[in-house]
Formats: structure tokens, sequence, C-alpha cells
């Protein structure tokens, strides 16, 4: 589900899962691991995190949702939180090159990057999890907030909106926007110059920076998001969900 690939000091990253990238239980189990090994790769100095074909990641796979009922959804909630928390803490440069649509969980993800470089065209980034119905985790709410200027934040999660790569630049979301053959190129080159930074100077720095945030998730984990998990699998809930893959389905 993730292809490695050693690019000098940089490893470059891909996820190759069905067609879009969607996030689902073994897919997050699989970020978990290889992030948290990735702090211990003696051959790599930064990581490059990309997709597929035409999409980042297209966010959490809904039908399976559907199909796993609350036993699942408790399962996957926590893995996807791993997942997130394993990218967001990694101590080495982590860079995304999404070269593609980074929607919902998707988005969440390049968020927990350091840098983002973005592909221009039809690729769009977004958050629409109130739009499909369902509320954010604690630890992807905050990794959206502190990659988010203030005064675009409630425009990105209250309104669902999506964005193309100029517009999600101008909004501060992603930090370059670049043709969609220069996206991986572009990531790496600037994966490689973080590489060259003391190892040590950087992950006590991005500690510093990311500390408050984790330990706030720790502390809110088990209330806040024992409150989510009982609001994805309320029987409303999951009505919207099956709703909004009818719609899905018919623009397909």
């Amino acid at each position: 589900m993730i292809h490695r690939q050693r690019e000098g000091r940089v490893s470059l990253l891909r996820l190759e899962h069905g067609k879009v990238q969607a996030l689902d239980l073994e897919l997050c189990n699989e970020l978990e691991e290889t992030f948290n090994r990735a702090a211990d790769w003696e051959d790599t100095d930064a990581l490059v995190l990309t997709g597929a074909g035409s999409s980042f990641s297209a966010g959490v796979d809904l039908k399976r949702v559907l199909d796993g009922g609350a036993a699942y959804i408790e399962n996957f909630l926590a893995a996807m939180d791993r997942a997130f928390a394993a990218v967001f803490r990694c101590p080495k440069p982590v860079v995304a090159a999404i070269n593609g649509h980074a929607i919902a969980g998707g988005a969440v993800l390049a968020c927990a990057a350091d840098y983002r470089v973005m592909a221009q065209g039809k690729a769009r980034i977004g958050v629409p999890e109130l739009a499909v119905g369902v509320a954010f985790p604690w630890l992807a709410l905050e990794i959206v907030r502190l990659s988010t200027p203030i005064e675009h934040l409630q425009e990105l999660l209250y309104l669902a909106e999506s964005y193309d790569a100029d517009q999600a630049l101008a909004r501060g979301l992603i930090d370059a926007a670049q043709p969609a053959d220069q996206v991986v190129a572009r990531a790496l080159s600037v994966a490689a110059k973080l590489a060259e930074q003391s190892p040590t100077a950087f992950a006590l720095t991005k500690r510093q920076l990311r500390l408050d945030s984790l330990e706030e998730w720790r502390r809110h984990q088990a209330s806040h998001d024992a409150l989510v998990r009982m609001q994805w699998a309320s029987p409303d809930t999951l009505e919207r969900i099956r709703r909004a893959l009818e719609a899905l389905g018919k623009k397909g």
C-alpha cells in the first residue's frame, strides 16, 4: 500500500491503495507503521509523501464505514488517529507532494506534513466532513487548525470549501503550487534542502512546535473522541453518509 523509493538521502513514499488511496483500517495501520519506522531509517534524512494516479488521497473509505458499522468505526477512527499522529510527530522533515485530490482525511494527512506542494489543474484540497455529516476527531481538527491561517479556517471547515492549488496557496493552506508534472520533483528538492539541516536541531524545533498539540490530544482523546465515535456510528450519521455516497455515484 505504500511504495518506498530512495532519492539520495530522501525517501519517496507513494500511496498505492485502490483507485484513490482512500483511508481505511489497513492503510492507516500501514501509515502508522511506516512513519514510526522511518524515524530509524539510517539511509533517510527526509521524506516525501505522495499518491498514485490523479489522487493524493480522497479521504475516508465511507463505504467501508457503512458496511462495517460501529465495530469497524471504533477500530478505524483509532487507527486513523494513530496514522495522523505518526506523520505529525515524525522527527524527520516530511514534505507532502499533493499530486491530485486531497479531500477530507486526505487533506488532513497532507496538513500533517511540514511542507506542502500541490499540483495545479484539476486537483482540489478541502475538508468537507461537515457537509458529509461527520464530526472531526480532535487531532485531525488540530492538524487542520495549525496549518490554516485563522482568517480562512472557518470558511474551510464550516462551509466545507475545497480549493485548487492556486486558491489553496492564496489562503496559506499549501506552501507551493506547481505544474502537475513538477510536483514530486519540487517536493524532493525541498526535502533535500531540509535534509541538509542538523537532524537533532530540526527534530527539537518540530517537537517544540507540535508538542502542545500532541499533549492536548492525549488529554482530550478519551472524552472527545468517544463522542466522535458515537456520532459517526449514529443512525442519522450513517444515513447522511449513505446519501453522500449516492450523490457522488450520480456525479460519477
